[in-house]
């Protein structure tokens, strides 16, 4: 098991809060666990990987839970699907929803728990325009992952000691610049490739600093609702966002879009969250690409040119 234990056992150790962080190697997990290993005086943190502590395991969960007694569960682990036999897959809707329950069902074994939730609630078939939390409901997820994050959240709302923390567009570094735009279009112009845009779209993009940032205070305060949009809650589209990064690259590459018009939106109201934060201030989308981009320039001999022209 990896456990960052912060300081040596004294009489602090009995103010510290003792914080179980799950998915610890996966982007969110990752960010999270480099920025609270910084508040040595406050956390002990525990960052086990599933073979350490699986999940989809009941028993192994339960067993867990009741020997380190956490004050804060913080659910950043997905379940990749994954073959458990010839022609079978385990499907993204029954680990997810596993792994959940399995947490839910002993709550009283901690003090809250955490959980990123996803702008896919809403059911991204249809526009999904600065929506606010309490509009779930209009429309039931179509596919396999959305689903699974809808009967989550409906759950969650019911809980006593659990808080949803709903995604829409998160970047920052260790991101799979593979799949996700940002990341992958300054790759591109870091390797003097085309910009490609499959169709416009507007999207709520929050920086994963600033995404640590009240991940903190979720941990640090008791929130009043059990469920927030955790977005920027203003919207940009992808071709300006790729202009963004062809001006900070300083090159002339080309930018391409592959279909007129535009996709259908994925925005959300975050007047919740600043409201119960104190309005928090965020990173403006230009320095933050722009931090983004110096990042990828450090590691350029890592990314490989012909992951991108498949992209």
């Amino acid at each position: 098991m990896d456990y960052c234990q912060i300081q040596k056992k004294d009489e602090r150790d009995l103010t510290m809060k003792k914080i179980l962080l799950l998915g610890s190697s996966g982007f969110i997990g990752l960010n999270l666990k480099e920025y609270l290993i910084n508040f040595k005086e406050e956390y002990q943190l525990f960052t086990p990987s599933s073979r350490d502590l699986d999940l989809t395991k009941e028993s192994m969960v339960y067993d867990y839970l009741k020997e380190y007694k956490f004050d804060v569960v913080i659910h950043a682990a997905v379940c990749n699907p994954r073959r458990l036999a010839e022609g079978t897959i385990y499907h993204e809707l029954d680990s997810d929803l596993r792994m959940f329950f399995n947490l839910e069902r002993y709550h009283e074994l901690f003090g809250k728990m955490l959980y990123f939730g996803s702008g896919a609630e809403y059911d991204k078939s249809e526009n999904i325009s600065s929506v606010n939390e309490t509009v779930l409901g209009n429309g039931v997820p179509k596919n396999e992952y959305g689903l699974a994050k809808y009967i989550i959240g409906k759950q969650i709302e019911q809980s006593r000691n659990i808080y949803n923390l709903r995604i829409f567009g998160l970047y920052g570094k260790y991101e799979n610049w593979r799949t996700t735009f940002i990341s992958g279009a300054c790759c591109k112009a870091i390797k003097n490739l085309p910009i490609t845009i499959r169709q416009n779209v507007y999207f709520d993009y929050l920086y994963i600093d600033d995404f640590c940032n009240l991940v903190k205070w979720f941990i640090d305060n008791k929130p009043n609702y059990h469920t927030y949009n955790m977005c920027s809650g203003k919207k940009i589209d992808l071709l300006s966002i790729a202009e963004k990064v062809k001006s900070i690259s300083g090159k002339d590459i080309p930018i391409y879009v592959c279909k007129e018009g535009f996709a259908k939106e994925y925005t959300a109201d975050n007047q919740r969250l600043l409201l119960e934060t104190s309005n928090t201030i965020f990173i403006d989308i230009d320095l933050g690409i722009q931090l983004l981009y110096r990042y990828y320039e450090s590691i350029s001999k890592d990314i490989n040119i012909i992951d991108l022209l498949y992209q």
